[in-house]
């Protein structure tokens, strides 16, 4: 058990959409701290020469290759769009890989504790990975306001993405913290502080 002690131990960050997660993540790699988010890594497992890709294209085809052999996401997600069977295939080739992707470079953190930023941590049962969850949360009238303001989409759209994430009550019922982000930057900041100094004190995630 002795190597146990000096393996991080692995910090779940997550928010619903307009939580200011993203901002949250960046304070802590500010820090020091060991980081991967779930887009980043959904994005490593197929780049050019890696096993995934070569899987997607022998089932769809070129035509889902960019001209500089990038895969062309947009086209990928129309062909699966339309057909709910792909979409599962798909799923299945990347889900377990993405996570081995996660895990693999959260065990390299050089850091007491790393985190992993997910919009669907709670969905995607990944949070049972990691040793502490903190939930970026806002209330509604916010989280849709700060939506709006940043990607400039419709209400309707912003609605259909709260309805395809976990409830905010769900959410909330996994997480170890809560962090109400209804302030500003620098006062976020300063609450992510006093979590990082908290989190230096824990021995796995736990007081």
């Amino acid at each position: 058990m002795t190597s146990a002690a000096f393996s991080p131990w692995i910090l779940g960050l997550t928010g619903g959409i307009g939580s200011g997660k993203s901002a949250a993540a960046e304070r802590f790699v500010e820090l020091g701290v060991h980081l991967v988010d779930a887009d980043q890594a959904a994005r490593w497992v197929v780049e050019p020469g890696r096993p995934a890709l070569a899987s997607i294209v022998e089932r769809f085809g070129a035509g889902v290759l960019q001209g500089d052999g990038q895969l062309d996401r947009a086209a990928l997600r129309q062909l699966i769009f339309a057909d709910p069977e792909q979409r599962r295939w798909l799923e299945a080739l990347l889900h377990p890989l993405i996570g081995q992707e996660i895990f693999s470079y959260l065990a390299k953190a050089e850091s007491p504790y790393a985190v992993y930023v997910s919009p669907l941590l709670i969905e995607s049962g990944q949070y049972r990975k990691t040793q502490r969850v903190l939930v970026i949360d806002v209330p509604q009238a916010l989280q849709v306001q700060r939506t709006l303001q940043r990607d400039g989409t419709s209400p309707e759209q912003v609605q259909a993405i709260l309805a395809a994430q976990a409830t905010r009550e769900e959410r909330l019922r996994h997480a170890d913290d809560v962090l109400v982000n209804d302030r500003d930057v620098p006062w976020l900041h300063e609450q992510i502080d006093q979590l990082h100094h908290f989190y230096l004190t824990l021995r796995g995630g736990q007081p």
